[in-house]
């Protein structure tokens, strides 16, 4: 075999190796992809059955049943415009509660009901999951985390006083 020749093969084996590590890694990009979507894209039949997704909005108020002596639960997540049930088995986080924020990963049953394994709720009063704060942007021009640091007293915020700040 002549240098020429082997230099060839080696090429082309280094290219076979690098488009089938590209191959992988792109087939394991897809296998965990998960895409975010809000009550009114669920109503609307965006989600692709079968798909395992997350589902973000707010807690429905008086929404939140407990199977008693399990720890199966039943909520309703909304986006103020449409709303989704969801079902749930396993502990809930300690902040999860009615009228807060919440991603629930999952999937769709056929009869609408959002079946969760994983449940995140808020960490603290300001705090909304960035999908579900832009969500509620588009659909009511603001989010409630914007409506609460615009409902702050005229001159009660830092800097007030002064045009400078100081």
């Amino acid at each position: 075999m002549t240098p020429r020749r082997r230099r060839l093969l080696l090429v082309l084996g280094i290219v076979a190796g690098v488009s089938v590590a590209g191959a992988l890694a792109l087939s394991a990009f897809r296998e965990n992809v998960m895409f975010f979507f809000d009550p009114s894209q669920v109503a609307a039949g965006r989600v692709p059955a079968g798909e395992r997704f997350r589902l973000g909005g707010m807690v429905t108020q008086g929404s939140v049943q407990r199977a008693p002596g399990s720890l199966e639960v039943h909520f309703v997540v909304t986006d103020f415009s449409h709303e989704v049930p969801v079902s749930y088995t396993g502990v809930l986080p300690d902040l999860f509660r009615e009228g807060a924020g919440v991603v629930a990963h999952g999937r769709l049953r056929a009869d609408g009901t959002f079946v969760a394994d994983e449940v995140l709720a808020k960490h603290d009063e300001k705090y909304m999951p960035p999908e579900v704060a832009r969500s509620l942007k588009r659909r009511h021009g603001e989010s409630r985390a914007d409506a609460g640091a615009g409902a702050r007293a005229p001159g009660s915020g830092p800097g007030a006083g002064s045009p400078n700040g100081s």
